[in-house]
């Protein structure tokens, strides 16, 4: 599997490179580590325009901080490789952030992470923001680290019987292994929710129940050990409630779900989980 690691050499973005080291993939990843310096940012406190007269010394030195932030994020990634055994490279590329990150995904990467947070807004950028904009455009998968590694020994599996959704139990069947990262505690731990509408249709609750059950028995076979958790109520908030309930180390979900008069729309649901989840989160395309 390619990877693409995005990090501005705050925790968070260490955080990401950590996680993929950890994270309990069936094979070995190949990792491109990517540190971005967007000198268009660059702003004194007391300026509105990118340069104004007088301000070309000060300019200068913040040019030479950005390189030099650069040169140092680029060797502790290198050295945090090596000492991860991770395969793969590390490289400084200029551009908008976002918008790099996105371009460098399109080149064969099929996972990208990407820390929650990132350096000061007035010392480089606000990664958080950047990670908004990633899960929305990158046509591949996202991992939004929001704590430092840990080993995954409980996921919330977020489904709605949409396609995204499909491609989300498929990335858990085919991608992860269920028990690469559980320490000795026995294999992972799914729990597997799906979160229905205030409508009162026992069928509509009977189809999701049954979504559910259908999706269990397929990890079960695979390895995991399984707990269904049907809900009712708003999509992502009976995610985030299931994840704190069941101490979760990662959500997964799909990137967009069934159209709003089919059920909900993932998408939107997606996006405030990454926004409000106390672990990690990985969206799936």
């Amino acid at each position: 599997m390619q990877v693409l690691v995005a990090t501005d050499g705050s925790k968070y973005g260490k955080w990401a490179l950590e996680w993929v080291a950890r994270f309990p993939l069936a094979e070995a990843p190949t990792v491109k580590v990517v540190h971005i310096v967007d000198l268009r940012t660059l702003r004194a406190p007391f300026m509105l325009q990118p340069v104004v007269a007088g301000t070309e010394r000060y300019l200068k030195a913040e040019v030479a901080k950005f390189l030099s932030h650069a040169k140092r994020a680029k060797e502790e990634a290198t050295a945090a490789m090596k000492s991860l055994r991770l395969r793969g490279r590390v490289v400084t590329e200029r551009g908008p952030v976002a918008a790099t990150i996105v371009t460098a995904a399109k080149r064969g990467v099929q996972l990208v992470a990407v820390g929650s947070r990132g350096l000061d807004a007035l010392d480089r950028f606000m990664l958080g923001s950047v990670s908004t904009h990633v899960i929305h455009h990158v046509s591949c998968s996202v991992l939004v680290v929001r704590e430092g590694p840990r080993a995954i020994r409980r996921m919330v599996l977020a489904i709605d019987g949409s396609a995204a959704s499909k491609r989300a139990v498929q990335f858990v069947l085919r991608t992860m292994s269920p028990t690469a990262n559980a320490r000795g505690q026995g294999p992972v731990m799914v729990t597997v929710t799906h979160a229905m509408p205030f409508l009162n249709y026992p069928e509509l609750r009977q189809a999701g129940s049954a979504l559910v059950e259908e999706c269990s028995n397929k990890l079960l076979q695979a390895g995991y050990r399984v707990e269904q958790v049907p809900t009712i109520g708003n999509p992502a908030d009976e995610i985030l409630k299931v994840a704190e309930t069941h101490e979760a180390d990662l959500i997964v979900t799909g990137a967009k779900g069934l159209g709003a008069i089919g059920r909900f729309l993932l998408g939107s649901v997606s996006t405030r989980v990454v926004q409000h989840a106390s672990c990690s989160v990985l969206v799936v395309r």
